[in-house]
């Protein structure tokens, strides 16, 4: 029984996401920072380091009512929650929530709560109180006014924070929080080629290829993003994805 229960506990360890995460996917020290913004390239891991986050927040009691804002409803469900790196797929099964789609709510053992929202609807933002929150793609969001929303109801506990994770681009929002860097904001940059091992070798032959420049000029602009955002982001040694 002992051994058992050792070797469990072994398991629990080297699988938990401090042991298996890069350096780069786990949060920053310290209580100063409210905003932690991970600008990452397509296949970093962003929405794995969102789930496991919001994870950990609702496990250890560090945050009880959990905002997960994505831009659309169906991205929330579909790739926060039920994805393949999700919150259901990502949570330990000793700490995995009840999720009900109808009333977009995860429910925790220990009784925290995660609603999911859309980018789209801000209205819905109005009312709400949360200590914590994932934002799941901000460049994308059709809705900017959403972000204000959301962090009007950022005002439960002591030290709410939110977890940004986005493909870098040119956005008004993102560069607004890029001037926080060191204030309340703590930056964390990545590169799509961070994650190679896990990925499929098809991403790189189609998609890196497209982005490097191994394409018609006209689809090669389309895909760079404003100022070269999106190429920066792939290829490695990206530091700092702003623009020149």
């Amino acid at each position: 029984m002992a051994n058992s229960f050792a070797a469990q506990l072994v398991d629990a360890l080297e699988n938990s996401w401090p042991a298996l995460a890069r350096p780069n996917q786990l949060p920053p020290p310290g209580n100063w920072w409210q905003v932690w913004l991970l600008l990452a390239g397509r296949g970093f891991g962003k929405t794995r380091t969102l789930a496991e986050w919001a994870c950990g927040q609702a496990a250890s009691g560090q945050a009880s009512r959990i905002a997960i804002v994505a831009a659309t409803a169906a991205d929330a469900r579909d790739v926060l929650v039920e994805g393949e790196s999700g919150i259901l797929a990502a949570a330990p099964p000793w700490c995995r929530p009840i999720y009900e789609p109808s009333k977009r709510r995860l429910t925790w053992p220990n009784g925290a709560i995660a609603t999911t929202f859309s980018a789209e609807e801000p209205e819905r933002l109005r009312g709400p109180q949360h200590d914590a929150a994932v934002c799941d793609e901000l460049g994308s969001w059709s809705r900017p006014e959403t972000w204000d929303m959301l962090q009007f109801g950022l005002r439960l506990g002591r030290n709410p924070r939110c977890l940004v994770a986005t493909t870098p681009r040119s956005t008004k929002l993102i560069h607004e929080l890029l001037a926080r860097e060191g204030r309340d904001v703590v930056v964390t940059r990545g590169s799509t080629y961070e994650n190679r091992p896990n990925l499929a070798p098809g991403f790189f032959d189609q998609v890196i290829r497209k982005i490097r420049g191994d394409t018609p000029r006209p689809a090669r602009a389309s895909r760079r993003g404003p100022r070269g955002y999106a190429r920066r982001a792939v290829e490695p040694g990206c530091v700092r994805p702003v623009p020149t």
